[in-house]
């Protein structure tokens, strides 16, 4: 399995991703030919070498004639929908924006629909998002890790004025990831890096264990008392098939609540970020029967569910302790059924799928717009992406 390791020691952005893509091996030229497929004018695409604190990298700076445009999530969606991409590159740029739409919605009070792009609706912006994503398929990624990520502090001047760095949308965007300051007063890292990221790398962390084929620097535009740069290790997976993380698993024993109260404590949970809970029946002491609450919670997020279990339970100590988990590789890729394209879970070992799961959301849809049985949406998705993974389709 081929893997991309973005070591952000001095924060990411989108044209520093792209940097770190070309300096790696990412041909220009077919950099462009495959972004001309947006079908968009008024851009160009430049590179050259730069060195940061005695480190050569390169640095992509794109070339627009826009100023000032906004557009809205639709407008930008259907920009991608109407190219020439690759349908499995389409719908990761359109989950990059998706995923900046919902941030600024939260941060602006809003809808998704409603939000209107500034910076990250304008080309320059669309090019690298769309080209971040192209380069990672030149290079035959099958799997985006990245490390902890530097932010920087102080502030910045957007749209709406001076806002503290980082960014309000570049928080909500890395809520679950691993974040550092080491004080440097710079954006470090913007929201269009934040969201291709979050988007497509399947972990933060450590590096994996790998065998490196090569490196790539991508260069900031400022001079900053670190290395501006964004490194990028390029190699091949070694040891466990599986991707691997920590975990945190709170668990407390209760005998002495109404059920349904259980219940909504299990919803709580899990509108607060817990990866998964369950209820287990147990019989406690002087045999009174009673149910053990076990919630998986990422790090960020353990002490906040931990006050959550408190103020709605009646235990008086939960148990924390923090465990290693081993996951197959999931990705959302798109099965083409004759109702049309509809997304499906899909589990990877060493870039071979194992597991297709249609999405419900996706089935429901199809089957009241064309009057089917939901079930038969369902058996139509198997059996299609079972077709599509015995010629390697859905795979690629």
């Amino acid at each position: 399995m081929k893997l991309a390791y973005f070591d952000c020691f001095a924060g990411v952005s989108g044209n520093m991703i792209l940097g770190a893509l070309v300096d790696a091996g990412v041909a220009l030229g077919d950099l462009k030919i495959e972004l001309a497929k947006l079908k968009l004018d008024g851009f160009d695409l430049t590179a050259k070498k730069v060195v940061k604190n005695g480190i050569t990298g390169t640095h992509v700076e794109v070339i627009t004639e826009e100023s000032h445009v906004h557009r809205h999530l639709k407008e930008i969606e259907e920009i991608i929908n109407q190219s020439d991409l690759a349908a499995d590159l389409k719908d990761k740029s359109k989950r990059v924006f998706q995923m900046l739409a919902k941030a600024e919605a939260r941060v602006h009070n809003t809808t998704p629909d409603n939000i209107h792009f500034h910076e990250v609706g304008a080309l320059d912006a669309i090019v690298d998002i769309v080209g971040s994503v192209i380069g990672l398929s030149l290079l035959g990624i099958d799997m985006v890790v990245a490390s902890r990520i530097h932010v920087g502090t102080g502030f910045v001047e957007c749209q709406h004025g001076k806002i503290p760095v980082p960014a309000p949308a570049t928080i909500e965007i890395l809520k679950g990831a691993p974040l550092f300051s080491t004080g440097i007063e710079a954006e470090l890292t913007t929201p269009t890096g934040a969201a291709i990221l979050k988007t497509l790398a399947k972990g933060f962390g450590p590096m994996p264990a790998m065998t490196v084929d090569c490196t790539g620097y991508g260069a900031g535009s400022r001079d900053l008392e670190i290395p501006n740069l964004l490194r990028l290790v390029v190699g091949t997976a070694i040891g466990s098939a599986y991707l691997t993380d920590q975990v945190i698993l709170i668990e407390t024993n209760v005998d002495d609540m109404n059920p349904e109260i259980l219940g909504y404590v299990t919803e709580r949970v899990m509108e607060h970020g817990a990866l998964d809970v369950w209820l287990t029946p147990i019989n406690m002491k002087k045999n009174r029967v009673g149910a053990k609450l076990s919630v998986l919670a990422s790090v960020a997020d353990a002490e906040s569910l931990v006050d959550i279990i408190f103020a709605e339970t009646t235990t008086l100590g939960v148990r924390v302790q923090r465990i290693e988990r081993r996951k197959l590789v999931r990705e959302v890729r798109l099965v083409h059924t004759r109702y049309g394209d509809i997304k499906t879970k899909v589990s990877l070992t060493n870039g071979k799928v194992r597991h297709a799961t249609p999405e419900y959301e996706d089935c429901k849809a199809v089957a009241r717009r064309e009057g089917v049985p939901l079930m038969e949406v369902y058996e139509e998705v198997r059996r299609t992406a079972s077709e599509q993974i015995l010629s390697g389709g859905l795979s690629s």
